[in-house]
């Protein structure tokens, strides 16, 4: 005759949800880590083309020296000019406050 089994599907069941939940707890701050490193990612990566536009626009056009803000995505990116005196070395800075980490971001870049 068959053997009395009440209770084993019941084991079974809490050891695969235990095992599930081992795993969510291991991968998911594993997704969350890897989604704020793309955010900063990419907001460096639109910094930097930020900047290396505005060398190109100014070696072709370099009527005025401004500071501007630019807003991209939520993310507001403020364009610095530096060394605007006559005989200095022209310097644009684009600099991020308060991305995903809270961090201050800046990349900057000379006018040859």
């Amino acid at each position: 005759m068959l053997r009395n089994n009440n209770g084993f599907f019941l084991l079974e069941l809490l050891l695969s949800l235990s095992a599930m939940f081992m795993i969510c707890i291991y991968f998911i701050p594993l997704l969350i880590d890897i989604r704020n490193q793309t955010m900063v990612l990419e907001i460096e990566k639109t910094s930097r083309q930020i900047m290396y536009e505005e060398l190109q626009a100014k070696l072709i056009n370099s009527q005025g020296f401004a500071d501007q803000v630019f807003i991209q995505n939520n993310v507001e990116y403020l364009i610095q000019w530096r060394g605007i005196e006559e005989g200095e070395e022209k310097e644009v800075c684009v600099s991020v406050d308060g991305n995903t980490n809270g961090s201050k971001m800046e990349t900057c870049g000379k006018l040859e």
